[in-house]
């Protein structure tokens, strides 16, 4: 089933395949096929099970945040961490840091949800360390403790063998605002 539509502005441009690898208007390696719910690449053709988000969304940092936990909340992590890593290129230097682990702890969801689970718990713990230094004024009242504690949680039940990929995996734990 796919999920709503995301929302984000997308620059104008074409799509195309040439030489059999899907490339932007200016030639660009870019994968357009469909994704699963987990985030793998579907055969083309396909009908692709998540709106996949454009390389060139932009969002605030609220609507990234609004958009990213609405996606967690349905399942799926992979579509969030596209979110966040939309806001993350485009956000200001100091901030940097806590949208890439943000964006490092929802594509450690999604490597435990597709059973990936030694470099999941990698990334889980390294992201963070990212966000975690942020403290509790962190920007946009991102929750950085609640996110940390969740991702370390998420990887001591994956190195314990106590959590199953796939729906055994569920991103809508992680809080990205406090309440």
């Amino acid at each position: 089933m796919a999920t709503e539509p995301v929302s984000g502005r997308q620059a104008p441009g074409r799509r195309s395949r040439e030489g059999g690898r899907d490339r932007n208007e200016t030639g660009q390696a870019q994968n357009q096929r469909p994704r699963d719910r987990y985030g793998r690449p579907m055969p083309h053709g396909s009908v692709g099970e998540v709106e996949r988000v454009p390389d060139d969304a932009e969002f605030s940092a609220t609507e990234g945040l609004e958009e990213a936990q609405r996606l967690l909340d349905e399942g799926y992590a992979f579509t969030a961490h596209e979110v966040l890593e939309a806001v993350w290129k485009s956000s200001p230097d100091p901030e940097r840091e806590l949208w890439r682990g943000l964006a490092q702890t929802a594509v450690g969801v999604t490597h435990a949800q597709r059973g990936n689970m030694v470099g999941a718990a990698r990334l889980l713990r390294r992201g963070a360390d990212r966000v975690e230094p942020f403290g509790p004024d962190a920007p946009h009242g991102v929750d950085v403790a609640g996110v940390a504690a969740f991702a370390r949680a998420l990887a001591d039940d994956l190195d314990a063998g106590r959590a199953r990929p796939g729906d055994g995996i569920d991103p809508s734990g992680m809080r990205l605002l406090g309440a």
